[in-house]
């Protein structure tokens, strides 16, 4: 956890308006991606997760899809990606995210009630988008497994698993103080 840690420590801070924005290469893809930092953050999920409890991985666009796609080759296993537009697909459901800085909809395709997931992310700002997609896939009848995200950066986890009914595993907690990154654990 070495490499994730150092390079969260050097991320800048941008302000989108009073909220602070951290930008980091598996948050933002910005700058590229260190395929060591990359597998350092998968090494550490594995680590969290029982990996016979589900049978999917379930990631969101966009930054989760470096996670998920190095996770389902790491497990053999499939994943499935909720978008940020519709296909308009037998069984999709739309979600409506809100977060620090945008809202906007979300839509799940290929889950279904049998599924067992894993829903990995990159990171928990303010749990807007993990609180849409749980809904949804609560609406659907799916069963989460695990809930796993790289960077937290939400003080109050706690209130968004009571929001949702699920813990969440954080790989690293984080805390913004004047612009730079300060890694909490």
């Amino acid at each position: 956890m070495k490499l994730l840690r150092e390079s969260l420590l050097n991320a800048p801070v941008i302000m989108k308006g009073s909220y602070p924005y951290f930008i980091h290469p598996l948050t933002d893809g910005i700058p590229q991606i260190d395929p060591a930092v990359l597998k350092d953050a998968v090494n550490e999920i594995i680590k969290v997760i029982d990996i016979d409890s589900f049978d999917k991985i379930l990631t969101i666009e966009a930054m989760g899809l470096p996670l998920g796609v190095a996770l389902s080759m790491e497990l053999t296993k499939p994943m499935t990606v909720v978008r940020k537009r519709p296909y308009g697909l037998p069984g999709e459901v739309e979600v409506e995210q809100h977060t620090g800085y945008s809202t906007g909809k979300m839509y799940i395709n290929s889950i279904s009630s049998d599924d067992k997931l894993l829903l990995v992310d990159d990171v928990l700002s303010t749990g807007g988008t993990m609180i849409a997609v749980v809904e949804g896939l609560h609406r659907i009848g799916a069963k989460i497994s695990d809930i796993v995200v790289v960077v937290n950066k939400n003080r109050n986890i706690g209130e968004i698993e009571r929001k949702i009914g699920h813990k969440i595993k954080a790989i690293v907690n984080i805390e913004i103080v004047n612009k730079k990154v300060r890694v909490l654990d």
